[in-house]
């Protein structure tokens, strides 16, 4: 029975598994044996300008933000490690606050020459688009189930809903932070100081209703 071709062709293939294991676990651990090793060259072409724009706005305030988006995918009625997938996408991003001062009117400022006053009225300031840090951004882990591994040898690694998730945790807290208070205030500031260097005593009518 043990000459049987079956059995023969069950050691064949024992031995190649064998040796595959071997040299693989020897290319891991010398990676100059590997005759396969992957060579990356840039070929990207430079930058093309396609637009300029003015600014006008005054970025008064920023706060620094770190969030770990945690997504669960699971298939009604299946297993996890069948199908299903669960990923911790841990990203780190900015959010500025700032003052828009191309949005000021012809009565934004009243000069008072004889008194020396300006009376400044502002416009409310804005938080602007959360900026991921790509840098410090990364996928901390994922487990999948096993139809979703085979999946993923087919498909291409898909990050957008993690990062479309970060910077709406990230928005929010924004707001929650009192960002656009600090904006206003250091606004004032910087104008008081400008105003002041030029001669002149500034007012912010929104102070007077406070």
């Amino acid at each position: 029975m043990t000459d049987s071709p079956l059995w023969k062709l069950g050691r064949v293939v024992l031995v190649v598994v064998v040796v595959v294991a071997a040299l693989m676990w020897l290319v891991a651990q010398v990676p100059a044996l590997n005759p396969f090793t992957t060579e990356t060259k840039d070929r990207t072409g430079p930058a093309l300008l396609q637009s300029v724009r003015d600014l006008s706005q005054y970025h008064a305030a920023e706060g620094d933000f770190q969030v770990v988006v945690d997504v669960e995918h699971d298939v009604a009625w299946v297993p996890g490690f069948i199908a299903g997938s669960r990923a911790l996408f841990v990203a780190h991003g900015s959010v500025s606050a700032y003052i828009d001062f191309g949005t000021l009117s012809d009565e934004a400022l009243t000069v008072d020459e004889e008194r020396k006053t300006v009376e400044v009225r502002l416009p409310d300031p804005k938080l602007a688009k959360p900026n991921i840090d790509q840098e410090h951004t990364y996928l901390y882990s994922q487990d999948r189930g096993a139809w979703d591994r085979v999946k993923s040898l087919f498909e291409e690694s898909d990050q957008r809903e993690f990062y479309v998730l970060a910077e709406k945790r990230i928005g929010d807290a924004a707001k929650e932070a009192g960002l656009t208070v600090r904006a206003e205030r250091n606004t004032r500031q910087m104008l008081t100081g400008m105003f002041t260097s030029l001669g002149y005593k500034p007012r912010f009518p929104a102070d007077d209703n406070a």
